[in-house]
């Protein structure tokens, strides 16, 4: 069957052939479609884009920055005032290399504050600075005489090396008029308190870390106290401190740091007599610590060997600073434990109505466990608060001494007592035309063990001010501080008492008049309230102070 269809097929194919040779070439061909055909073009392959962003980088860049501290030498240094009426001048005048500051008032005559400057201003910083206030109240024997002259430099070598010194000399004299004069009767010898004090330091330090990644910064201090009384008391104190800090790479440190802090007391006895009362009061600090350090990470983590004289204490050092990556904001904790030096010379500038220490000098031991915050708002608004347990052991209170009608404070150790503390700040800044800074300090003391009140320390204290340029070559300011009263020992009985609460404000005002003479004046305890800061010795009321400066030697 397939056989005869294949022939019929091939005999079909002839037949077609002969036919088509036969045709008639002189006709036009054509063609037929017997089918439809629908032309369809093949589906290109098209070329995509998807308008997406980069990814996003997350790292974060580390850069940091060795920057060398820069230090201000300015001929304006203001002076310590320590007549409790008034307050040191914080008027901060023109900026000029050499001045000379007098003034007179109803209260303090005279008033002369000095100050020179020598050297390049670029490797050399050299300044003399010289005061003397005298004043005179309205009470018997409310006077005092306060001198004292520093001269301070620094030199800056080739080698990255700065070497800092000091030395001067202090003579502060007070009269003791916290008495009642009407029936106790002294002569001047007896009321007058005098201190003498010859002091010096030096110092070194690398400005640049050596290739090793070393910073030091030996230091020493040194001064010789004494006073008026017979006999004579008199005090040496050292204090040499040896500060080395190892950095390892970029972010961690180790700090090793040696501390002596020598204190000799003794009184001068007549000719042919023993020494009565000589003393050594020493402490000396190991300072080992592990330092991290980032751009907005420190930690500090410690424990510092010490010795008060022979007794071997462990203090605690952990600090830690962690702040937002704009730095306008940071948390602080901490819990630390330091010393108070105990001797003549500190406890003097505490309370100069301090009778001679007849007792052996006892150093303060404090531990203190802190938390708190800092930060800004905006570039002119800063704020900060602190809560803080302490402990203390050894804590020095006055208290009047019942010979003499308690116008002598002797000194009373509190051998161990807690406080808590609270402390806030604020302060807003307007370039150098308008400053304003205010804080409050609280303490709460509590379980003392051998004193029934802490004698003599302030529960809360609150202090403000004010600087205003308010107008060209014109400056205000303003300051203000209170505190509650402290608690005190009677004299006669020993009853514990609580004293009255205390404001004080001061105004001034300082204007150029010429290239090179100022005029200022000042208006201190403008409420007239005549508080006492201790016990029967009231401060003096208002009064009026104002003269003249002159400035000279201005390079700019």
């Amino acid at each position: 069957m397939d056989k005869k269809l294949f022939l019929l097929v091939i005999a079909g194919v002839l037949c077609a052939s002969v036919s088509l040779h036969a045709q008639d070439t002189t006709k036009r061909r054509t063609i037929d479609i017997t089918s439809s055909f629908k032309p369809v073009l093949r589906e290109a392959v098209k070329i995509n884009f998807n308008a997406a962003p980069p990814a996003v980088d997350t790292g974060r860049p580390r850069l940091n920055y060795t920057i060398p501290p820069s230090y201000l030498f300015l001929s304006y240094q203001p002076g310590e005032l320590k007549p409790v009426a008034l307050q040191r001048d914080t008027i901060n005048p023109w900026v000029n290399y050499n001045f000379i500051k007098i003034g007179v008032g109803n209260v303090h005559i005279p008033y002369i504050r000095t100050g020179f400057s020598f050297g390049d201003g670029k490797t050399t910083f050299f300044n003399l600075f010289a005061n003397q206030l005298s004043s005179k109240g309205s009470l018997p024997n409310q006077k005092n005489s306060l001198t004292d002259v520093k001269l301070i430099g620094t030199v800056k070598t080739t080698n990255n090396l700065e070497w800092s010194g000091n030395v001067g000399f202090k003579n502060d004299v007070y009269h003791l008029y916290g008495y009642r004069p009407d029936t106790l009767k002294f002569t001047n010898d007896q009321l007058k308190q005098g201190f003498q004090t010859f002091f010096g330091g030096l110092s070194l330090r690398n400005t640049v870390p050596t290739e090793f990644g070393l910073l030091y910064h030996p230091n020493i201090k040194i001064s010789y106290f004494t006073d008026n009384h017979d006999p004579k008391g008199t005090e040496a104190n050292t204090v040499l401190n040896l500060p080395l800090e190892k950095t390892i790479g970029k972010d961690y440190a180790f700090d090793l740091g040696f501390t002596a802090d020598l204190t000799h007391y003794s009184m001068t006895a007549p000719a042919g007599a023993s020494n009565p009362f000589p003393q050594n009061n020493n402490i000396y600090y190991v300072n080992p610590a592990f330092l991290v350090k980032t751009s907005n990470f420190f930690l500090q983590a410690a424990v510092t060997p010490s010795w008060d004289n022979t007794n071997f204490y462990l203090l605690p050092n952990f600090l830690a600073d962690i702040a937002t990556d704009d730095k306008r904001f940071s948390i602080q904790a901490g819990f630390v434990g330091y010393y108070d030096k105990g001797s003549y010379q500190r406890f003097e500038s505490i309370n100069p109505w301090l009778a001679q220490p007849m007792d052996s000098l006892r150093n303060t031991r404090m531990q203190e466990a802190y938390g708190g915050f800092k930060g800004s708002i905006s570039n002119h608004f800063t704020y900060s608060a602190k809560i803080g347990f302490l402990t203390y052991k050894n804590m020095p209170l006055f208290v009047n001494d019942s010979v003499g009608g308690g116008k002598d404070f002797l000194i009373r150790y509190e051998s161990s007592m807690k406080a808590l503390q609270l402390h806030g700040e604020l302060s807003y800044l307007q370039g150098e035309d308008f400053t304003v800074t205010a804080g409050v300090n609280i303490y709460q003391y509590k379980d003392l063990k051998t004193e029934l009140k802490p004698w003599g320390l302030l529960p809360t204290e609150v202090n403000a001010h004010l600087k205003w340029q308010a107008f060209k070559d014109f400056y205000a300011k303003l300051d203000f501080y209170a505190f509650t009263a402290a608690q005190y020992r009677s004299p006669t009985d020993g009853v514990p008492f609580k004293g009255d609460n205390g404001a004080d404000m001061n105004a001034g005002v300082e204007f150029r008049i010429t290239r090179m003479l100022n005029l200022w004046f000042q208006m201190n305890n403008l409420f007239n309230n005549k508080y006492e800061r201790w016990h029967q010795y009231p401060v003096y009321g208002f009064n009026v102070l104002g003269g003249i400066i002159f400035s000279f030697g201005d390079k700019k």
